[in-house]
């Protein structure tokens, strides 16, 4: 079971249950939170065939469901204001772009819409327990579970499990947004899972600040259906590690050196499934807008100062149409010391494909006191994203503390590609 996990806590989704042409989502309003509402489980069902027309399924009655393909459920969970959330037509759209199947939106919002987090949850077993019904008529109709995937949101991922439960764990693939706790063969943690560049820091950035940072799960999701950008992420036993640059490694066998973010993220199952337990904690950054990529290199950098320093690094990657991107490796203070190399995990929000110009920066971060220099013997520029592309190089620097030091590369001779 394939899950996506992000630290924080959610609204979510909605439209109205009279007869209409294009069923949709149930609208309520912000005074049905307050008053609360009955269950009331609606399936509606999108298709290549019905993109952007729902048909209303039941056991009963299937519509354009073909039971030969991968039919993926849409599961919210806990809805504060009773609106339908934003994201609900471009996850559809964006799951049948991607692959010609069913898509099966579960409206709950009859029961997920209200202010008491345990009213909500109290009903998502009874939902679980609707999504068996119509799944096992699915069965009898010759699906397989195999087949079956699940996307939750939030406590929609609490019904997903539940579901799972009810199959023994053969459901073909689970995936959790926004959810709390670990639980499945590939835990995601998005800029080590709390909080997100961009999100508002304080109150005082509004509604955005208490549901900002849970829905980025959502929207990370569906970066991963676009061309624009594959989030690569990496297996490490903890944030600090990665960003260490100690998890960049996957394994030459696997046929992706790392696990893929979103919906391509079972290209790791098979591996998976070899493992003793069959699971990892898998850790990656984002930029702070849409599509989210961070580009990864790794700055080798050999010193010979006599006496250690330590300090932060800045860099800074220019190409011949005058494009710049920064990364900041200021995480922890580096410790540079004679003749010995450190690597450097560089994330960049720009993937600049020919590089004529780098710039370094050292920083101890005093305020007062002496001005430091490094001296670099040798600094190496290699892309992670893609490792065919040449490793530049550059010879006998000296960094002036806080003074930015630009140069031309050149192409790192081939005894240390």
């Amino acid at each position: 079971m394939l899950r996506f996990y992000l630290f924080i806590s959610l609204m979510c989704l909605a439209r109205s249950d009279t007869e209409e042409t294009c069923p949709s989502f149930t609208r309520l309003s912000f005074h049905s939170a307050v008053v609360g509402t009955a269950l009331n489980v609606r399936l509606l069902l999108y298709t290549r065939r019905n993109l952007t027309c729902a048909q209303t399924v039941n056991s009963s009655a299937f519509g354009n469901l073909n039971v030969t393909k991968k039919t993926t459920f849409i599961v919210h969970g806990l809805r504060i204001t009773g609106s339908p959330p934003v994201w609900m037509e471009d996850l559809v759209k964006g799951l049948l772009s991607v692959e010609d199947m069913n898509v099966v939106v579960v409206d709950w919002n009859r029961g997920a819409t209200t202010l008491i987090y345990t009213h909500a949850s109290s009903k998502t077993r009874k939902v679980a327990l609707v999504l068996k019904e119509f799944i096992d008529q699915m069965l009898a109709e010759g699906a397989s579970l195999d087949d079956i995937y699940m996307i939750g949101v939030s406590l929609g991922a609490h019904i997903s499990g539940f579901v799972g439960e009810m199959y023994d764990g053969q459901l073909g693939r689970i995936t959790a947004l926004g959810y709390k706790e670990p639980l499945g063969n590939i835990d995601f943690y998005p800029n080590g899972g709390l909080d997100q560049p961009g999100c508002p820091k304080t109150i005082f950035g509004g509604f955005q600040y208490f549901k900002c940072d849970h829905q980025r799960s959502v929207y990370l999701y569906l970066s991963s259906l676009r061309d624009s950008c594959a989030i690569t992420a990496y297996p490490c036993d903890s944030y600090r590690d990665y960003r260490n640059g100690k998890c960049v490694s996957c394994g030459a066998s696997q046929n992706e050196s790392c696990p893929l973010l979103g919906y391509r993220a079972d290209n790791w199952k098979d591996y998976l499934r070899e493992k003793d337990p069959p699971m990892t904690k898998a850790f990656f950054d984002t930029a702070e807008e849409n599509p989210f990529c961070m580009y990864h290199y790794f700055v080798d950098i050999i010193t010979w100062n006599k006496n250690i320093r330590r300090g932060d690094i800045t860099i800074k990657l220019r190409d011949k149409a005058g494009n710049t991107t920064e990364s900041k490796i200021n995480h922890e203070p580096t410790t540079f010391q004679k003749y010995h190399q450190v690597s450097l995990l560089a994330r960049f929000n720009q993937d600049l494909d020919k590089v004529v110009a780098v710039s370094l920066m050292f920083s101890t971060g005093s305020i007062i006191g002496p001005r430091y220099k490094l001296r670099i013997l040798r600094m190496k520029l290699r892309s992670l994203a893609h490792p065919e592309r040449p490793q530049l190089c550059r010879y006998d620097l000296v960094l002036m503390e806080n003074v930015e030091t630009v140069f031309q590369p050149i192409l790192c001779p081939k005894l240390q590609m």
